[in-house]
């Protein structure tokens, strides 16, 4: 059993600045990539910014230069370090975990139960 806890949410005016942890745990082999999603309502949810297990990283446009992704992959966490908030970054923000339970077994996806951001004008 697999299990990915974020914390780090909570109300921020805009400007200011929000870290997100998730932090894995249960019967984990290896993780491939690490990322996270975000769902504002009425909205899909998007990729917000992922980091493989060699440390390449992606973002979404709407956030390249503002947020940073990164992980320690000995505690099997990632980090998200979100830097001039803007109202639009309000939303549930999902911790995604792609990893193996056992050597050779396919990677699964998991998520975490959702951490609610609000950045107000």
């Amino acid at each position: 059993q697999v299990q990915l806890v974020e914390s780090g949410g909570g109300l921020v005016q805009a400007g200011g600045s929000l870290r997100l942890s998730c932090a894995a745990s249960g019967t984990i082999f290896s993780t491939d990539a690490m990322g996270w999603f975000r769902q504002a309502p009425g909205k899909q949810r998007e990729l917000v910014a992922i980091i493989t297990s060699v440390g390449s990283t992606n973002y979404a446009d709407s956030v390249k230069g503002r947020f940073t992704i990164s992980r320690d992959s000995a505690k099997n966490t990632v980090y998200l370090q979100m830097n001039s908030l803007k109202p639009e970054d309000t939303a549930i923000y999902y911790c995604n975990g792609a990893l193996r339970t056992r050597w050779r077994s396919p990677v699964s996806n998991y998520w975490g139960q959702g951490t609610q951001v609000t950045v107000s004008s």
